[in-house]
């Protein structure tokens, strides 16, 4: 085994991220000595130190932020589990680390992830139950953003959002609004509004991607008719507008920064963004959507309906885009997925297409630009979640688009 120097340790994947004028430590993020060295500055020295810094996520706004998150790993013969920390850079601000559950945007979670400060809230802001701890899992965590948490006690459950506290009222409205679709939805069972800490009821199933990827093909009007009730829902286009144009511009800064010095990537990058261009432009919401429709945004039921259990997007919207974004995310799973996964997704991926279009009688180019716009979007996938190959992966991703664009 190689011997490094001391506050040296390696980190995957070595990757190279173009230099950034507006945050001139972005290349840092990517150097183990220098995460390291940034680590122990701020949480002090472990007595034994990390034998590997992962990557585990990367998000990027050039000029403006960025931020990693990352898991420490050690001697598995020293039995200490891995440790995840953030590193955040803003523009003109000093620079921010942070380990879960204390993170600055999300003021509640701290409490909420805690078992015995978690009980107290729960008394407090959803029912009183007498016990004194309950049992608290970590779903999903992405820094500064939200978190998703699992409460337990005894026989009561609740999915626990963490979230930014101005982000709160447009949660509660997107919770009412989605009420109106014809899926089972979570109660909104309790909120802490100074905390961002909101409480949902559990709803007993299994994840509708699973199901799709091991060959079950739900019946596409179960799916459509829930969609269909939501745009139906009283308000129209006044309540909170998706914001697909910023989502869109986002991704194609994010990516062309990217590419900066990828000559062929670039220029599929670029010829992508000229055909979607003009319709993201020309695009306006037309009634209230869900905006972020997707398999693994479901759970089936052991009775065979489905529920929808994430929906924080949900507002005025376009019947199309959420067709758009389901068929985007079946089609990039028949691309990366293994065999079986990639064989099953793409076929579910045309009998919702064609039956979306006959209930529907949608124009196939419209369905088609949407589509392929959210394809692009999901296109950041592969900057976000790096791997050592993430070039080919978004050569592969762009590829879909282009397949994508009538």
């Amino acid at each position: 085994m190689t011997t490094l120097p001391l506050g040296t340790v390696p980190l995957e994947p070595q990757v190279v991220i173009p230099g950034d004028p507006g945050l001139r430590d972005l290349p840092q993020l990517f150097d183990g000595g220098w995460v390291w060295q940034a680590y122990c500055g701020r949480f002090g020295n472990p007595e034994v130190q990390a034998q590997e810094i992962r990557v585990q996520r990367f998000s990027h706004s050039p000029g403006r932020q960025a931020t990693v998150t990352y898991a420490a790993e050690w001697d598995p013969e020293e039995f200490i589990p891995s440790e995840h920390f953030t590193i955040r850079l803003n523009r003109g601000s000093a620079v921010e680390l942070f380990r879960f559950p204390d993170d600055s945007y999300l003021p509640g979670l701290a409490r909420a992830a805690n078992p015995e400060e978690a009980i107290r809230l729960v008394n407090k802001h959803v029912t009183v139950i007498p016990a004194r701890r309950l049992r608290v899992d970590v779903v999903r965590y992405r820094p500064s953003s939200h978190a998703v948490l699992r409460h337990g006690i005894r026989s009561a459950r609740f999915y626990v959002r963490a979230i930014r506290p101005p982000a709160v009222s447009s949660y509660v409205e997107a919770a009412e609004l989605v009420g109106h679709s014809g899926f089972v939805v979570p109660r909104l069972a309790g909120c802490w509004p100074d905390g961002g800490v909101l409480w949902l009821s559990e709803i007993p199933g299994s994840n509708l991607r699973g199901h799709i990827r091991a060959g079950y093909q739900p019946e596409p009007g179960m799916l459509l008719e829930g969609l269909e009730r939501l745009w139906s829902a009283p308000g129209g286009s006044d309540h909170r507008p998706f914001n697909l144009p910023g989502a869109y511009r986002w991704a194609d800064r994010t990516l062309k920064h990217a590419t900066r010095d990828l000559e062929e990537l670039r220029r599929k990058l670029d010829e992508a963004a000229t055909a979607l261009d003009p319709f993201v432009e020309a695009w306006t919401p037309s009634c209230i959507a869900h905006n972020d429709f997707y398999d693994d945004q479901m759970l089936l039921l052991p009775d065979g309906r489905v529920a929808l259990v994430d929906f924080e997007e949900t507002g005025a919207g376009d019947p199309l885009l959420d067709v758009g974004n389901f068929l985007a995310h079946l089609r990039w799973a028949g691309c990366f997925r293994r065999e079986s996964q990639a064989k099953a997704s793409l076929a579910y991926h045309q009998v919702f297409r064609r039956a979306a279009l006959e209930r529907f009688q949608w124009s196939e180019q419209d369905l088609a630009l949407r589509e392929a716009v959210c394809l692009f979007r999901i296109c950041t996938n592969t900057v976000r979640q790096l791997q050592r190959d993430w070039p080919r992966r978004l050569d592969e991703g762009l590829a879909l688009v282009s397949e994508s664009l009538p």
